[in-house]
């Protein structure tokens, strides 16, 4: 599958104007199921400079700034990116997941992904949390197989609801709660795996959503989402799973990057001086190509 994917973000800043600096957008993952073809971002007003870099987890990045007064920052990313299908292995084939505990992994999982089984700005560990995972991850249970459960579990329990969390909510008010977005869910997720003591990291990125029956489809419908990858050992590798939905990720996702949590992979993040009231607007848009 195909796509052209415009992900637009404008700032309004009011009667006060601002200057911008350090500015970052990210552009879609080059990984063994999904190709960038071709990736375009463009900045109104004009950046005073910017420039292109890869970042500790290998994702794509453009760095800008803007060192002038202006009223508004709009910032348009399109890229083009082709997805094929992952090929999902049997999740009873997938080792013990007391093997892959860190630190005494028995060298199934390599540096980066030992690092990715600490504490984050936004996953801490707790023994709730680790309770809740229990649940699932039974003695010697393949990893990939308890990881499913555990992604449907909280599919089950936790309710979908924009208003329930804002960006900062911390992960022990989405577990109290039982609510939030899918950045709280794969959260969640990530700190009931790091609690086992299992790597595991949030990815960011797109989701192509499906009109109902007889409905046109709507530009700027779909949007931007975030799952979990689950390492699985050597042989495996990671494997990606989304709770807010439910399902292994595959043809409708489009990745962009990955990281410890939000904080790492923010599609756009940045500070500027000055300025009034900001109201910012996004818009997303996954088109299918014919």
């Amino acid at each position: 599958m195909q796509y052209t994917i415009t992900h637009q973000t404008k700032y309004d800043y009011g009667d006060v104007v601002p200057e911008c600096f350090n500015i970052v957008r990210l552009a879609p993952r080059r990984i063994a199921d999904q190709v960038c073809q071709g990736h375009e971002l463009t900045i109104v007003p004009e950046p005073t400079e910017r420039v292109k870099r890869v970042d500790y987890f290998g994702n794509q990045l453009e760095q800008f700034s803007i060192d002038m007064p202006h009223s508004s920052l709009e910032v348009t990313a399109r890229s083009k990116v082709k997805v094929t299908s992952q090929q999902v292995p049997e999740p009873a084939a997938s080792p013990a997941w007391e093997t892959l505990v860190v630190p005494s992994s028995r060298g199934e999982i390599d540096l980066l992904s030992t690092q990715l089984a600490f504490d984050s700005v936004h996953v801490r560990s707790r023994p709730e949390f680790a309770a809740y995972a229990k649940v699932s991850f039974t003695n010697q249970r393949p990893v990939l197989d308890a990881a499913i459960e555990l992604t449907h579990r909280i599919h089950e329990d936790f309710e979908f609801d924009p208003e329930a969390t804002i960006v900062s909510t911390p992960v022990e008010e989405v577990f109290e709660k039982k609510a939030g977005v899918c950045q709280d869910f794969a959260h969640f997720q990530i700190a009931c795996l790091r609690s086992l003591n299992l790597p595991a990291r949030y990815v960011s990125g797109y989701l192509r959503t499906y009109p109902p029956p007889g409905k046109p489809r709507l530009v700027g419908a779909d949007a931007s989402h975030a799952w979990v990858g689950v390492n699985c050992g050597r042989e495996i590798g990671w494997l990606d799973l989304d709770p807010t939905n439910d399902v292994i990720p595959s043809m409708d996702h489009v990745t962009i990057g990955w990281g410890r949590d939000y904080s790492d992979v923010c599609p756009i993040q940045g500070v500027f001086t000055g300025g009034g009231k900001t109201v910012m607007n996004v818009s997303v848009d996954v088109e299918p190509e014919s």
